[in-house]
């Protein structure tokens, strides 16, 4: 039940960060922010459980109605990609081709996980303010007893808040991501449009790699 759990939070978290633009203000203190977000996708996921098993159209239509608009996808790109984000590694095209690639390979892959998420409840630990540029938030998701802290780190984009990354129990998604696309580009001997053409992002990997 944990791994479960692990890999539906996971998906819904990652899948979350990977497309959309946000129109939140940062006055809107961090912790309410991701409070508005989190209940908006658990309230979907629990009214359309049912839907949800047999229509992956759905999953997508809810991804996309009730975390697309509150992700930075290009700085997720970044991360990810790591020092072929740069411009003397990589062009525009192909970090657009990548953005684009790493997303719908989530969607299509971890999709059917939301079908799996039904009664799990979430709490928000202390919040404390730092004045740093890239606040954090953590939720306790819980299940049958079973807690997995979820930290989202949010960015002030131009008078908006954006999630940037995440860490899934002590693990910094974003940053396994990177060393799994570098491990692409190598098995492709370098060519950065093959590598970007065959990655496929290992949520499962990701998440349990204690």
């Amino acid at each position: 039940m944990k791994t479960l759990l692990k890999q539906t939070l996971t998906v819904s978290v990652l899948s979350s960060m990977l497309i959309g633009t946000a129109f939140a203000a940062p006055t809107e203190a961090p912790p309410a922010f991701i409070k508005r977000v989190a209940d908006g996708l658990i309230t979907r996921l629990k009214t359309d459980h049912a839907k949800l098993q047999n229509n992956p159209a759905a999953v997508k239509a809810i991804v996309r109605q009730n975390l697309d608009p509150y992700i930075d996808s290009q700085s997720f790109t970044r991360i990810v990609m790591g020092t072929y984000a740069t411009n003397q590694n990589s062009t525009a095209a192909q970090r657009a081709q990548f953005e684009n690639n790493f997303r719908e390979t989530l969607i299509e892959n971890y999709g059917s996980a939301f079908a799996k998420y039904t009664n799990q409840s979430y709490s928000i630990r202390p919040y404390k303010e730092t004045g740093s540029k890239n606040p954090v938030v953590t939720l306790d998701f819980t299940n049958n007893g079973e807690k997995i802290p979820v930290a989202f780190q949010l960015t002030d984009k131009g008078d908006q808040w954006k999630i940037r990354n995440i860490n899934v129990s002590g693990i910094d998604l974003g940053l396994q991501f990177r060393n799994q696309f570098a491990a692409t580009v190598k098995r492709n001997g370098g060519n950065l449009d093959k590598a970007i053409a065959n990655f496929k992002p290992d949520a499962d990997a990701a998440v349990n790699k204690k």
